[in-house]
């Protein structure tokens, strides 16, 4: 074997060169459309790239070198390329081909003769991008050969760029290295300069050098490789389509792969060669991963009308694997290990999807990103529940996550990664929308009409809108002159929803229907509201005919404030409009319509609402309660057929409602009622339920059980107490109670509520005596369940005499940050830390009058969370007692008083509302209510 020798040219690094490594000068992020990059000059274009690299792995460093066949697309003497201030640029040579003759000389030089320009090169500041000056100009159409040979070292801590890690092998107990990439969004600049934008899309030839004891694997069949006897061995591989830089990929390691074997199987297989690697013990664990593979490439290919691009397809379960996400590098995935063996299809069908939308067809720039994103997510969305595999509660948590944020009164605060979240959640609803109201047959066929157009292109998200709408027009399925363009337009560009209030006259079986913007955070005083107007599809079902498969709109809402709808049934029959979500809006009717769907769920006939509908019908009312736009008596009625309801997605809202509506009224005498309420709801669904999953149980069916016990646990139900004890115990009665906690997480926060003094004090002490050796987020864990579930207004005393007052040395500011936080989620919570901090005014203010941090947040959470006039006449009175003291705090207080006025508002309108059905209820469920 040669010995292996570190690369000389690393020896030279400047000192400048080598601090580049310490501070990368981008941050390169996963949500595409935060990019902000500059984009390139488009003086010249590339044509190919042939590339080589060479990754030395032991040492963490690779060399490479890059030859770029480029046009120039009009009269230049300088060009740029990206490239990450750390890569090393070692050489540079740039020749002119196909010459008639250049301005410099004065005698023609012969066709196609190769000229070397003098060409020097340099660092964009504050850029991950180089300019290259050459010594006279080119000319437009004429073509230049770019070649650089480079150097860099891997990225080890993250798993971007061009990486590598280790894993122990099983057998021989060693450490082994593997090499690969991961180049998605923008991160083939580190390891090559190139065009690394997603609208140049040219095709590639690689080459990889390797140790002849590893294997490399990239995107294209491999063509030939060099002497295996000597110790560096080249493989080079076929030249790939045209892709975009981000879609290059390879592997090398020593992982073992096993192939799809079509006479061992009856399910479907795509002509492509398919292997799985792994670590030789892992193997096993994958088996599956190739019958998943085959059944959801049959649906994506039946779906796109296009077969899978490329001739191999490499799916790698990759050991210490730190990316966030897989990598979807085009006919090369990489997953952790968990996520590969997991039972569920939806990241190995996710990433599959990239293979068509990303990689065949690739967005032109990163603001089309979010397009590209949701249609992905829509995709393989659809196409999961297409193939029967049930492992999500999709649509319904996604769409309750975006109507809370759309309908704050400022959506998404600050957060720019929480705003590209959301929008692209909406627009995957708006995808789901458009599947509906147009038919499926339309979407999916204009979604081949998409990918004909554009594959091995570059696209724009109106080329996605513009097929939708040519194909809807062909199929006669979108009534002239709308556009999908217009359609989409009016949900995407918007940072809210619409609300739909139906309301009907029984005189003459018509009703007005009514679009203006959602609110649900008080008070509704956002500007300009008036201005909003949707595109709305207006699905309706009637009581008479309830036909949940025709999804083609009665009408469009064509950005109209209102509009009348004829020929509803009689006063006695329900209607449900936008059944089954379609469109991404919740709706409100007058209270005899929702009467009506109140008690026919009630009777055995309910389950003829499909379970959507019924979750959504239950979702709309109590959220348009809690907005201030229906009687939270009406809201509440629609929870009466949950005592028959057995369906998981039915209950999902349920949990939501009694965690918003517990928080919101608890500090009120209320809430008592509220809970024994929760404990009939919940109770008997529990029981039946029981306590240990059944075989063949879905995940839905657990998630609920575990979710009811939750809830009864906070609500004082008496067998989940004993039970949390009982586990308790075994943890105080151990020898050595600090060397770690035998108790199940979901036992402690129980026992911290509504167990005894001596419970939590041992709690109390584990904090204190926390080893050193332990995680630290088992202590977080504990501090947080010790501050925020204790129902005993001492135990918080108690803890904030001890690390406010006393000034505990085991307790950092961080903790007492992190207390400060907790107690804000109950009534007993931020009303004990109130008292103490009014208790205790002098001294606390002094303690923290260096740290404006902890004076800030013991005054936000003292003060902000009071909902009712007796906690708006508290806080009033301090800030009259104390308005010169609070310092840098002041506007604190003054917004919190803002906010409990209008909370006090909501409690005044709401609470004894809520109170006469509850006692209403309870008087009916007399004998279900616990002694």
């Amino acid at each position: 074997m040669k010995k292996l020798i570190f690369p000389f040219l690393f020896l030279t690094f400047t000192i400048l060169q080598v601090n580049s490594f310490r501070k990368r000068s981008i941050d390169l992020i996963a949500a595409h459309g935060l990019i902000s990059d500059n984009k390139l000059p488009r003086d010249i274009t590339p044509n190919s790239y042939n590339l080589k690299i060479h990754p030395y792995p032991e040492f963490g460093n690779f060399t490479g070198s890059i030859s770029i066949n480029a046009t120039v697309q009009q009269k230049t003497k300088t060009f740029f390329l990206n490239k990450h201030p750390d890569l090393i640029i070692n050489q540079l040579k740039v020749e002119l081909v196909s010459v008639s003759e250049i301005e410099s000389k004065t005698i023609p030089i012969a066709a196609n003769e190769l000229v070397q320009l003098d060409a020097e090169w340099k660092q964009v500041k504050k850029q991950s991008m180089m300019s290259v000056e050459l010594s006279s100009d080119v000319n437009a159409e004429e073509e230049l050969n770019i070649y650089l040979e480079f150097s860099g070292f891997m990225y080890n801590n993250t798993s971007e760029g061009l990486f590598r890690s280790t894993y122990v092998d099983a057998e021989t107990k060693t450490n082994k290295w593997y090499v690969a990439t991961f180049l998605r969004p923008n991160m083939a600049r580190s390891l090559f300069p190139c065009f690394d934008e997603p609208s140049y899309k040219v095709p590639v030839t690689l080459t990889v050098v390797r140790p002849n004891h590893m294997k490399t694997v990239s995107n294209m069949p491999l063509v030939s490789s060099s002497d295996p006897n000597e110790y560096w061995v080249t493989d080079m591989f076929q030249t790939t389509p045209p892709i975009a830089t981000y879609s290059l990929a390879f592997v090398i390691s020593e992982l073992k792969s096993f192939s799809h074997n079509v006479s061992d199987s009856e399910v479907y297989f795509p002509d492509i060669r398919m292997k799985v690697w792994a670590r030789p013990d892992f193997l096993p664990a994958l088996v599956n991963v190739t019958s998943k593979v085959s059944k959801s490439i049959q649906f994506l290919e039946n779906f796109w009308g296009s077969p899978y691009p490329l001739p191999e397809l490499h799916i790698f379960a990759l050991p210490n694997y730190q990316a966030t996400r897989p990598s979807d590098g085009w006919g090369i995935l990489l997953f952790k290990e968990s996520e590969l063996s997991s039972k569920g299809t939806w990241h190995l069908t996710q990433e599959l999807v990239y293979q068509w939308l990303g990689a065949l067809a690739t967005p032109f720039w990163w603001s089309d990103a979010h397009i590209n994103n949701a249609l992905v997510r829509y995709v393989t969305a659809y196409t999961t529940l297409n193939i029967n595999e049930d492992e999500t509660y999709w649509p319904t948590t996604m769409l309750y996550s975006i109507y809370y944020e759309f309908s704050k009164r400022y959506p998404h605060g600050k957060n720019t990664v929480i705003k590209q979240d959301s929008l692209s959640a909406k627009t995957e609803m708006v995808f789901r929308m458009l599947n509906y109201t147009l038919g499926e047959c339309t979407f999916k066929h204009g979604m081949q009409r998409f990918m004909a157009d554009r594959q091995y292109k570059n696209f724009f998200a109106d080329d996605i809108w513009s097929s939708l709408t040519e194909q809807a027009k062909f199929d006669k399925t979108l009534p002239e002159p709308i556009t999908i363009n217009e359609i989409a337009g009016s949900w995407i560009t918007k940072d809210r929803l619409p609300v739909v209030t139906v309301t009907r006259h029984y005189h003459n079986n018509t009703a007005k229907i009514h679009q203006r913007v959602y609110l649900r955070e008080r008070p509704h005083d956002v500007p300009d509201q008036e201005k909003f107007l949707w595109w709305i599809p207006i699905v309706l079902v009637h009581q008479d005919k309830m036909n949940f498969l025709n999804t083609t709109p009665l009408t469009w809402m064509r950005r109209e404030r209102e509009i009348e709808i004829k020929d509803l049934p009689g006063k006695d029959k329900f209607i449900v409009v936008n059944p089954e979500e379609i469109g991404p809006f919740p709706v409100n009717y007058d209270i005899e319509n929702w009467n009506i769907l109140a008690k026919f769920l009630q009777t055995d006939q309910r389950e003829k609402i499909p379970v959507y509908t019924r979750a959504k019908l239950l979702h709309d009312a109590w959220n348009l309660a809690y907005a201030g736009d229906l009687s939270f008596a009406t809201a509440l009625n629609m929870t009466l057929f949950l005592k028959y309801e057995r369906q998981y997605l039915a209950w999902d809202p349920v949990f939501t409602l009694i965690d918003h509506i517990g928080k919101h009224i608890d500090s009120s005498t209320v809430h008592k009622k509220f809970q024994t309420y929760v404990r009939i709801l919940l109770t008997p669904l529990y029981e039946e339920l029981g306590e240990e999953p059944k075989p063949g149980e879905c995940e839905g069916i657990s998630n609920l059980r575990r979710s009811s016990k939750i809830f009864l646990c906070q609500a004082g139900y008496k067998p989940c107490i004993e039970e949390a004890q009982k586990a308790f115990r075994t943890w105080r009665d151990s020898n050595n109670p600090d060397e770690g906690n035998p108790v199940a997480n979901q036992y402690i926060c129980p026992v911290f509520k509504w167990g005894a003094k001596e419970e939590w004090e041992f709690g109390l002490q584990r904090i204190i005596n926390f080893p050193f050796g332990r995680k630290p987020n088992e202590r977080t864990y504990l501090l947080k369940t010790l501050a925020g579930c204790p129902n005993d207004s001492w135990k918080i005393e108690r803890l904030l005499n001890i690390t406010v007052l006393e000034q505990n040395g085991n307790f950092t500011d961080n903790d007492i940050y992190l207390i400060f936080s907790m107690l804000t989620g109950s009534a007993n919570g931020y009303t004990t830390l109130f008292d103490f901090l009014k208790k205790n005014w002098d001294v606390i203010k002094a303690r923290f009058v260096e740290k404006p941090m902890l004076w800030n947040s013991i005054i936000t959470s003292a003060t902000t969370a009071f909902k009712t006039q007796e906690g708006l006449d508290m806080v009033s009175e301090l800030y009259l007692e104390r308005q010169t003291e609070f310092g840098n705090a002041d506007f604190v207080i003054e917004k919190a008083l803002k906010h409990i006025k209008e909370e006090t508002k909501w409690s005044n309108d709401n609470l004894p509302i809520i109170e006469k059905w509850l006692d209403n209820y309870l008087k009916e469920n007399q004998a279900n209510i616990e002694a």
